[in-house]
């Protein structure tokens, strides 16, 4: 799974896909398919691509006026669950990954 993928997936979706990064940040790729950290300053000391690689969990949050009555729920996704979602190629990518760990 690359960044690429997920940023893709979040157009498709018109959705936000958040993920945890090492040292307490958080990024987040927009339903326009942009990927930004909140909350840094300045250049970052690490790579996105490589952050990625080790994230297990993602938080799916819909975009868009959300529907007070009926508000869609934010869903958690494992790592496995989200490359189904991106398709077969990228499942095998990530199957691949497991058995390098």
């Amino acid at each position: 799974m690359h960044l690429a993928d997920l940023r893709k997936l979040s157009i498709k979706q018109n959705t936000r896909i958040h993920f945890a990064l090492a040292g307490g940040l958080e990024c987040v790729v927009t339903e326009h398919g942009i990927a930004h950290v909140p909350g840094l300053r300045g250049v970052p000391k690490f790579n996105l691509e490589s952050e990625l690689a080790a994230v297990r969990e993602f938080r799916f949050e819909p975009a868009g006026e959300p529907d007070r009555k009926h508000p869609a729920p934010i869903r958690s996704l494992t790592r496995d669950e989200v490359a189904r979602l991106l398709g077969p190629a990228s499942a095998t990518a990530s199957a691949a990954q497991h058995e390098d760990e």
